[in-house]
């Protein structure tokens, strides 16, 4: 085993041969937009994400549903399935099986692996002091499914919250694997700052993060601001106040959408600042649109993050 959970990193990695090791993960999901095709595609591109996470190729897949047999209609898990498997197509991922259960709660999630050289494997554990945070995707992912559930989120912003949760992180992963960067983990349930944390601690380091370079999603400030904000969002604000320092001028809002709840967020990636501009220029070329350098590595042994304007 060259990767386990002593880390909290995104993916198990298990080495096979001198130059093959798997890579496994397993991620599901509860319903958190109304069109169950497009529930189906971005539940599967979240569970691929950590595939992608590690630098890894992701191959095959395994459906993991659950729904109340008596009051879900079987064509609207066929929707859902059809959701998942278009995504993973995408992705070069052949499903090759799965488990269905009677389930009080409708959900749906994937098992993959993948493959990946032992010596070329992207942990959360190799940030280094100097090094830039750059991330792929904007943030607000959660308010706006808060927002759904209390029907305050705007028609359009579902849409751009729907785009973002969808798109692969693949053309991000092709673009750190080329250049070798120093780690990566992808922003999902812990939000931003808790996910951050995670890599700040496996890799013995603290960060700098600048407030108003992190993208968001137009349309999950206005929403926080009026504290449409999930419950899972508003625990991850409190488990990370106990080692992020707030500069005064950032409010209260934006505070929250750093400890944003993700689902299907994007990549986190700490890379030497000499290599900055040619991760960017291969983010670009692979149609990485939101990318964005956020902070960078500090030299604090106490795994801190500090938050400026």
């Amino acid at each position: 085993m060259l990767v386990g959970i002593d880390t909290s990193d995104d993916a198990g990695v298990y080495q096979l041969t001198d130059d093959l090791a798997i890579v496994q993960t397993l991620d599901f999901i509860t319903p958190i937009v109304d069109d169950p095709y497009a529930f189906g595609a971005i539940a599967a591109a979240n569970a691929v994400s950590d595939i992608y996470a590690m630098g890894a190729t992701p191959l095959t897949a395994m459906n993991i549903v659950g729904y109340p047999s008596d009051e879900v209609e079987p064509e609207l898990v066929a929707e859902i399935l059809r959701g998942g498997y278009d995504k993973l197509t995408e992705a070069g991922v052949a499903i090759i099986g799965g488990h269905t259960v009677d389930d009080p709660a409708l959900k749906y999630g994937v098992a993959v692996t993948g493959i990946v050289h032992p010596k070329r494997i992207v942990t959360n554990a190799g940030a280094k002091v100097g090094d830039a945070l750059v991330l792929t995707k904007p943030l607000g992912t959660g308010v706006i499914n808060q927002g759904i559930k209390m029907e305050r989120t705007p028609t359009e912003v579902i849409e751009r919250a729907v785009e973002v949760m969808t798109t692969l992180n693949k053309g991000a992963a092709e673009a750190m694997v080329a250049v070798v960067v120093s780690a990566c983990t992808d922003v999902t349930g812990f939000g931003l700052l808790g996910h951050l944390r995670e890599m700040l601690v496996a890799s013995g380091v603290s960060a700098r993060v600048f407030a108003s370079r992190v993208p968001l999603i137009d349309g999950a400030l206005a929403l926080a601001e009026r504290s449409i904000v999930p419950a899972g969002t508003r625990a991850n604000r409190r488990f990370v106040e106990p080692f992020v320092h707030w500069h005064d001028d950032v409010p209260e809002p934006l505070r929250m959408l750093l400890c944003d709840a993700q689902t299907s967020g994007g990549l986190l990636i700490s890379v030497p600042k000499e290599k900055l501009n040619a991760l960017m220029d291969a983010l670009k070329e692979r149609g990485v649109r939101w990318a964005s350098v956020i902070g960078e590595v500090v030299d604090k042994p106490s795994a801190e993050v500090w938050v400026e304007p």
